[in-house]
């Protein structure tokens, strides 16, 4: 007896001495969260005069198409709570009835929907197809080539998600989910995220997953090797299901003793998001949000640490400008526009970046040598090539000085 007393006094000592580290993260999760937020209450976000910015996520599902425990209700509460403009719905297809047809389509409360779907193709590829149709499930018995020439035609988006499966490079695609919310999720070390689940999630559920995120190296170089040769969007997806936790003693109506649930919409939808740029003249719409996404005119926020809001990115000859997913002809000393919140400065072809936030360009996926000293342009020559932009936070220390608060669509010098 005296044996197992002490066996489990020693396995008491031992699981409490166990928490030490993760009550530690749990405070400097804290101060995190408290910087985070002091710097956003500071922030100034000048007028753009041409666009307006809207922030939503794409690759959303419900139970509608199954992989999902998720309905109506918490979906719209979440895209609302979090201030989303909108929500691209991607629900997986079915035989028996058009899941894009019956989801969310059209504005509720603040926020607009638009039903898509996820299929794929006889080539094993998988595609995020924007809007939906009722031939989602069919189009799994066509090669890839076909798949996009029939979207095309119908003026369909068809975006890459798990590019890490993806077969058909050479295709003629839309975009690339660089990052997925759920695949990364899927990566963090399980001993490390139940001690965050017990001691930090609960209190800090969107900066918590934040810091398990890491930069998409291969994602990345791979969508560079494809935009040095055409136009392409990268995107990040939430591929939000809010299907992961646990519950005891429920029953089929959803009434259950004891319900924890992980990966809600409202937690995934304060992540990452795309801040789209469509121009004043215009509402925000289904049409309107698929062109500019389609322009390429759009940038990743890591919003978890900070509302990414106001970032700009152009590049200007004379009184030419153009933005993300735009084409210049090529030209020695280019102006640049590069745009940093929270610090956003209104004067024309101004270089604003905060101190303590790095910022990276890369040039056909290799980083480009900006001095970032003169605020009109860089001395350097920007030859033919597709650059595009990485800004870190390195204010708020690791993982964070690694894992980019801002990704940019590419601009074309051609």
């Amino acid at each position: 007896m005296k044996i197992l007393k002490r066996i489990l006094f020693a396995l008491l000592i031992i699981s409490l001495v166990i928490q030490i580290p993760f009550v530690y993260r749990r405070y400097k999760m804290g101060q995190l969260a408290q910087k985070i937020a002091q710097s956003s209450a500071d922030r100034i976000i000048g007028d753009d005069p041409q666009f307006k910015e809207y922030k939503g996520v794409i690759h959303a599902h419900t139970s509608l198409g199954g992989h999902s425990t998720g309905g109506f209700d918490e979906l719209i509460n979440a895209a609302n709570s979090n201030d989303l403009d909108f929500v691209l719905m991607t629900e997986h297809w079915s035989d028996a009835y058009d899941t894009a047809a019956l989801t969310l389509n059209g504005v509720y409360g603040k926020t607009l929907f638009v039903g898509g779907n996820e299929i794929d193709t006889a080539d094993g590829d998988r595609f995020l197809m924007i809007p939906g149709s009722a031939d989602a499930a069919g189009l799994r018995n066509l090669p890839t080539t076909a798949v996009l020439e029939k979207l095309h035609a119908e003026n369909r988006l068809a975006l890459i998600t798990y590019p890490e499966k993806f077969k058909s490079w050479d295709s003629n695609f839309d975009g690339d989910e660089v990052l997925s919310l759920h695949t990364e999720s899927k990566k963090i070390n399980p001993v490390t995220a139940l001690g965050d689940l017990i001691w930090s999630y609960p209190a800090y559920p969107q900066l918590t997953l934040a810091t398990h995120l890491r930069r998409p190296d291969e994602n990345l170089q791979k969508f560079d090797e494809i935009a040095t040769k055409r136009p392409i969007s990268l995107f990040a997806g939430t591929d939000a299901h809010s299907n992961i936790g646990f519950h005891l003693f429920g029953d089929d109506a959803g009434n259950k003793l004891i319900n924890i649930k992980i990966d809600p919409y409202a937690t995934s939808f304060g992540v990452v998001r795309m801040h789209v740029l469509i121009e004043k003249d215009k509402p925000l719409d289904r049409g309107s949000l698929i062109e500019a996404i389609k322009a390429g005119r759009f940038f990743v926020g890591l919003d978890a640490i900070g509302d990414t809001t106001g970032f700009r990115f152009a590049l200007s000859r004379g009184d030419e400008t153009i933005h993300m997913g735009g084409t210049l002809a090529p030209s020695e000393y280019p102006r640049l526009t590069l745009n940093v919140p929270p610090e956003t400065n209104v004067e024309p072809y101004h270089l604003g970046v905060p101190p303590q936030m790095s910022v990276r360009i890369y040039r056909n996926g290799e980083l480009f040598p900006l001095d970032l000293v003169p605020a009109i342009y860089s001395k350097q020559s920007f030859e033919p090539g597709t650059y595009r932009v990485e800004v870190y936070r390195d204010d708020l220390g690791p993982p964070f000085d690694k894992m980019p608060w801002i990704l940019s669509n590419p601009i074309y010098l051609r």
